[in-house]
């Protein structure tokens, strides 16, 4: 062969790996881009799971303005649900709640000093028009003061497993809208900021713990007695309202100069229900708008009813196969069989129902050296876990591993104790089948 013909085929060689290397495999970055999501982050989950169904940036904290009203209604809930405070409990404004509710510049109902308004008008005013003076009475009558009240909520993050987060305060504003009156160990311009991720989180656990919230953060229009029929749900994605999208029912809006338009979305259709967060969310010619947060969540909300459902996976009582039983021993019965203890429901995609397979995973505390039970075993005793493996492709796995279903492997039946005769007459068994195993190997060794 000529020198010549070595030249074109190497040549021919590198223009091949150069095309190669310029062709990307389908990955994260692929799907994420897929979306075309137009904000600095953006996370979309199926809420009682905590599946991520598509994610951008989701552990990068960002300011979050009024999102940050979530964390408030938690801690309220939970005072409520523990007795520390009462729906009808009245609380008395003070100066600091007059000087920032008096504020028309921002999202406010007038709240006169040494007035008194109830824990839920406060409530509604907080949820609905996201009034800031009335949020921070509410972080008041909890707490004593701001400050306290600001401790809580990072207390509270920190027991939710949340990441990437700082509270400042208790509204969302800038501290500089305070009037000076922040809380103390904060700065003057310092404002809350949180991940995407840990903001997804939050609302998964308010929705979980206190579905309640869906009542009020659904209304559309609500009267106060300082601003009668001003009171318009900022939550324009609301049926009947400007950007209506069916299902919506929830969950705050936020806005501020430092954070941008952000929005945490909720909208359930049949039994799938979605939780969208994006932070500082912008148009198609790069500016933030109120309906560019809108559109935005619009885009994560078609994507996953278009393309996801709930499934039943594996009935109740579910076995899996090559782990039907677990052996046991000084037990009645040598063995117990073993099944899933309720079903498996997880959101799939459409047609990947055949990608997902069952593993089970033994509890090795429970079983001796050898791998066995011991007994006496009660009958749905936990054994393991069912997990599943996902073969597909963009796997963006669970907001935490508090999220992750997690289906119990239990015992279908009890094994009794055997008694002492029993377990005697066993080992004299073992102990002469040993004999005979040995004379036996003995015997075919002289062959």
């Amino acid at each position: 062969m000529k020198k010549r013909s070595y030249k074109i085929i190497i040549a021919l060689s590198l223009a091949i790996l150069m095309l190669l290397s310029s062709i990307q495999l389908p990955n994260r970055a692929f799907a994420q881009d897929s979306l075309n999501i137009n904000a600095d982050a953006a996370i979309l989950i199926e809420a009682s799971t905590g599946k991520i169904l598509y994610a951008k940036n989701e552990d990068t904290a960002l300011g979050i303005a009024s999102m940050t009203k979530m964390m408030t209604e938690y801690i309220m809930f939970e005072a409520i649900h523990d007795g520390k405070i009462k729906w009808d409990q009245e609380q008395t404004i003070s100066d600091y709640v007059n000087k920032v509710s008096v504020d028309t510049n921002l999202s406010n109902a007038p709240l006169e000093k040494g007035e008194k308004f109830t824990i839920r008008e406060l409530y509604e005013a907080m949820a609905i028009y996201s009034a800031n003076g009335a949020t921070i009475a509410i972080a008041e009558a909890i707490a004593g003061s701001e400050t306290k009240f600001v401790k809580m909520m990072n207390n509270k993050a920190k027991e939710l497993g949340l990441k990437n987060y700082k509270f400042v305060n208790s509204t969302g504003l800038n501290n500089r809208d305070l009037k000076g009156m922040h809380a103390e160990g904060t700065g003057p311009e310092d404002e809350n900021v949180m991940s995407a991720r840990s903001t997804a989180q939050l609302a998964a656990y308010l929705l979980r713990d206190y579905p309640e919230v869906l009542e009020t953060t659904s209304i559309t229009k609500k009267e106060f007695r300082t601003m009668p029929g001003k009171m318009n749900n900022w939550n324009w994605m609301l049926p009947g309202l400007v950007y209506g999208y069916e299902g919506v029912d929830g969950l705050k809006t936020g806005t501020t100069d430092f954070a941008g338009y952000c929005f945490t979305g909720t909208a359930k259709r049949k039994d799938l229900r979605v939780i969208t967060v994006v932070m500082n969310a912008k148009n198609a010619q790069g500016q933030g708008d109120y309906k560019s947060r809108f559109d935005e969540s619009k885009k994560m909300m078609e994507y996953a009813f278009t393309n996801f459902s709930m499934k039943e996976l594996y009935p109740k009582h579910y076995t899996i196969k090559k782990s039907q039983s677990l052996p046991v021993t000084k037990g009645k019965e040598k063995s117990v069989n073993i099944y899933t203890d309720k079903p498996v429901k997880v959101v799939v995609k459409n047609g990947e129902e055949k990608l997902y397979k069952p593993v089970f995973k033994v509890e090795k505390k429970k079983l001796n050296k050898e791998g066995q039970l011991t007994a006496p075993i009660k009958k749905n005793e936990e054994v393991g876990t069912l997990d599943l493996k996902y073969s597909g492709e963009n796997d963006f796995g669970y907001l935490s591993k508090n999220f992750a279903p997690k289906i119990k492997v239990v015992t279908q039946d009890k094994v009794e104790k055997a008694n002492w005769f029993v377990l005697s007459m066993r080992g004299i068994g073992g102990f002469f089948s040993d004999i005979w195993t040995s004379v036996t190997k003995t015997v075919k060794g002289w062959f």
